[in-house]
C-alpha cells in the first residue's frame, strides 16, 4: 500500500482572499496573494483545491456522489420518510428547484472551481520559479469539477480564472462547457508527469483516462475509444488480484487506483474523513452506527444471480428473487439463497446470514433503521463501510458519526475497461473483439478473488458461480452486457444514476424499478409514493438560492 497523499478538509481560512461561496469581502486575517506568491504559498492553495473533492463538509455535496445513487434503482435512501425529507423528494422524484440537495452539490462543485481558479491566478503572478506541475494540477481539478457540474446540471456557468481574479462570478449560462473542460484535461495531459511522487496527485495518464470518460458523455465514441485503449495498452495500470480491496486499506492507491478522493481516519475526531458520507452506516449494527441510509435496493441484489454457465440473467434477473429477509425479525428463522450467485454481490450488498465486513454475520432487522419500511428494506450497504480490525479506515466526527477513510474512486481501472468496452462497441467501426477482452478482464478479476467466506471460515458463504463470455454476437448483444456488467462491477459506487442518463433510458429503467421493486418487498405504497420519471429530469435544475444569487443571470433548465 503506498502512502496516501493527504490534503485536509478543513483548512485556514487564511489562505483565501475570496471564499468559497464568492463573495467579494476578503475575511478578517485573510493572507493577500502577495504573501503567497512563492513555493509555500501555491501548494497551500493546491491543498486547499484537493480538499474540495470530498465536498463542503456536509452529504449535500459529498464528493462520493452516493444521494445520486438514491435517485437509481441501486439504492433506497433508506431510514424515514421524514429524515432527510429533501432527499426523499428526490428519490420519489417529487423535487423542486429549491431543494437544499441540488444547492448543495452547486455550492460545493463551483467551491472547487472557485479554489482551483486561486491556484492558477496564483501562480500567474509568481515569477522565477517553474510551477507548470502544480498548474496542470489545478487545470485538472478544475476540469473534474466543471465535469460533474455538466454532467449535473447540463448548463453551468464557466467561471475562468479572470472572472476569479476579478471577481465577477455571476456570469450567465448559455450552454454546455464541455470545450473548457476539454481544454483543462488536455493541458493536464500536455503537462502533468507520467508519475508523482504522491499517489493522490493525477497524472498524465490519469487526464488521458478522464478525458476519454468526458468524449465518452458526449457521445464522442471514436475518441473515447483511442484515450481509453492507450491508458489500458500502454498506462501503468492493472486490475488488482482481491475485488474487495478496493474497498479496504490494502487497494490503497494499488495499481487499480487512477483518481481517488483522499479520505483518511484521524486520531480523535477526524476532519480527513468521508464527511459527506457520515449518514450511511447500519443504523445500529455492530459498532452502534448511524444513520441507517443508503441501502441496496432488491433490484441491485438480484442483478447478481447467475446461471448455470455462469453469466449474468441479462433479461430475466428480475423474474425470481434473491431470498431477503423482508418483514422477518432477527429472531426468527431465515434462510440465505441458495442459487447461483456472482461473487461480487457480498462485497457490495450487506444481506443477512452473511459475514459483514469483519464484524459478524449480518442479522437482519435489527440492524437497519427503521426496517423494511416503504422506502428502506433488507440489505445494508458494504462498499463505504470500513472492515473490523481496520482502525486506519475508521474515524468519528463531533457528534459521535462515523467519518470512513475509504478513498473513493472517481476513476478506477476496472471503470476504464468497462468505458473502453462501451467505446468499442458504439464507434463507428466497431471492435466487439476489444469489448469482449476488457469486460472479460473485470470478471476474471472477480472469478479469481477471494470470495466472502461462512461464519466458520471454511467454504464460501453462499454459491458463486461466475464466468466469462465465450463471445459477443453483435453489438446489441455487446452492449446489453457491457451496461450490465456496469452495475455489476460498480454498483453503490455512485455511478448508476449518470449511466442511465447518458444511455437514455432512465425513465422506463427506473418507472419499471419501483414496480418491480414494490413486488419483491411487498411494499404496496411504494409506487403511490413515487411521481415518475419525467424527460426534463435527464437535468438537474439550476438551484432556485443560486439564480436568485446571481440577479437573474442564471436560467433555469427547460422543463423546471
Amino acid at each position: 500500500m503506498k502512502k496516501k497523499f493527504l490534503y485536509t478538509f478543513v483548512l485556514l481560512a487564511a489562505v483565501f482572499s475570496c471564499s468559497d461561496d464568492f463573495t467579494k469581502i476578503s475575511p478578517i486575517g485573510a493572507l493577500s496573494d502577495e504573501a503567497l506568491q512563492n513555493a509555500q504559498g501555491v501548494d497551500l492553495k493546491l491543498t486547499g483545491a484537493y480538499a474540495r473533492l470530498g465536498g463542503t463538509g456536509g452529504w449535500t455535496s459529498s464528493g462520493d456522489n452516493w444521494w445520486f445513487d438514491a435517485i437509481s434503482d441501486d439504492a433506497h435512501k433508506g431510514s424515514t420518510d421524514g429524515d432527510q425529507a429533501n432527499l426523499f423528494d428526490i428519490e420519489m422524484m417529487t423535487w423542486t428547484t429549491a431543494n437544499g440537495y441540488f444547492l448543495g452539490k452547486w455550492q460545493g462543485l463551483y467551491a472547487g472551481v472557485n479554489r482551483a481558479n486561486a491556484v492558477i491566478d496564483l501562480i500567474s503572478q509568481v515569477e522565477g520559479a517553474d510551477f507548470t506541475n502544480q498548474l496542470a494540477q489545478a487545470r485538472f481539478l478544475r476540469g473534474h469539477f466543471n465535469f460533474e457540474l455538466q454532467r449535473i446540471f447540463g448548463n453551468p456557468a464557466y467561471i475562468s480564472e479572470e472572472n476569479y481574479a476579478a471577481t465577477e462570478f455571476n456570469q450567465p449560462n448559455p450552454g454546455p462547457i464541455w470545450d473548457k473542460i476539454e481544454a483543462d484535461f488536455q493541458f493536464a495531459i500536455d503537462n502533468l508527469p507520467a508519475s508523482q511522487d504522491s499517489p493522490g496527485r493525477p497524472t498524465s495518464w490519469a487526464a488521458k483516462a478522464y478525458m476519454g470518460k468526458v468524449a465518452l458523455y458526449q457521445g464522442k465514441h471514436d475518441a473515447a475509444f483511442g484515450f481509453f485503449k492507450d491508458v489500458i495498452d500502454n498506462g501503468p495500470y492493472a486490475l488488482i488480484a482481491e475485488y474487495g480491496d478496493n474497498f479496504r486499506l490494502a487497494g490503497d492507491n494499488s495499481s487499480e487506483t487512477i483518481f481517488s478522493i483522499q479520505f483518511a481516519a484521524d486520531k480523535g475526531q477526524s476532519f480527513n474523513g468521508n464527511l459527506g458520507g457520515t449518514l450511511n452506516f447500519p443504523g445500529g449494527g455492530p459498532f452502534n452506527s448511524c444513520c441507517g441510509f443508503y441501502q441496496p435496493t432488491q433490484d441491485l441484489a438480484n442483478t447478481f444471480q447467475t446461471d448455470a454457465s455462469g453469466l449474468p440473467l441479462l433479461d430475466t434477473y428480475n423474474q425470481a428473487d434473491i431470498a431477503n429477509d423482508a418483514g422477518i425479525d432477527s429472531d426468527q428463522p431465515f434462510t440465505p439463497h441458495a442459487g447461483n450467485l456472482d461473487p461480487r454481490i457480498d462485497f457490495t450488498v450487506g444481506r443477512r446470514g452473511i459475514d459483514y465486513n469483519g464484524w459478524g454475520t449480518m442479522v437482519g432487522k435489527d440492524w437497519i433503521r427503521a426496517a423494511h419500511s416503504d422506502i428502506s428494506g433488507p440489505y445494508l450497504p458494504k462498499k463505504n463501510v470500513y472492515y473490523a480490525g481496520e482502525d486506519g479506515n475508521r474515524g468519528t466526527g463531533s457528534w459521535g458519526q462515523q467519518r470512513s477513510g475509504i478513498n473513493y474512486h472517481i476513476i478506477r481501472y476496472a471503470d476504464v475497461l468497462l468505458m473502453g468496452a462501451e467505446a468499442a462497441t458504439e464507434k463507428s467501426s466497431p471492435d466487439l473483439a476489444a469489448a469482449l477482452d476488457y469486460v472479460n478482464q473485470v470478471r476474471n478479476r472477480a472469478k479469481s478473488s477471494t470470495y466472502v467466506l461462512n461464519e466458520a471460515g471454511d467454504a464460501p458463504a453462499a454459491n458463486y458461480v461466475i464466468e466469462p463470455y465465450a463471445s459477443f454476437a453483435d453489438a446489441a448483444f455487446a452492449r446489453k452486457a457491457i451496461r450490465f456488467e456496469r452495475r455489476l462491477e460498480l454498483g453503490m459506487e455512485g455511478h448508476r444514476f449518470f449511466d442511465l442518463r447518458r444511455w437514455g433510458n432512465a425513465g422506463a429503467v427506473l418507472d419499471a424499478y419501483i414496480v418491480n421493486e414494490a413486488r419483491a418487498l411487498s411494499q404496496a405504497n411504494f409506487p403511490a409514493k413515487y411521481k415518475g420519471y419525467k424527460s426534463h429530469y435527464d437535468l438537474m435544475p439550476i438551484p432556485l438560492d443560486a439564480i436568485d444569487l446571481s440577479g437573474n443571470i442564471l436560467n433555469q433548465n427547460t422543463g423546471y
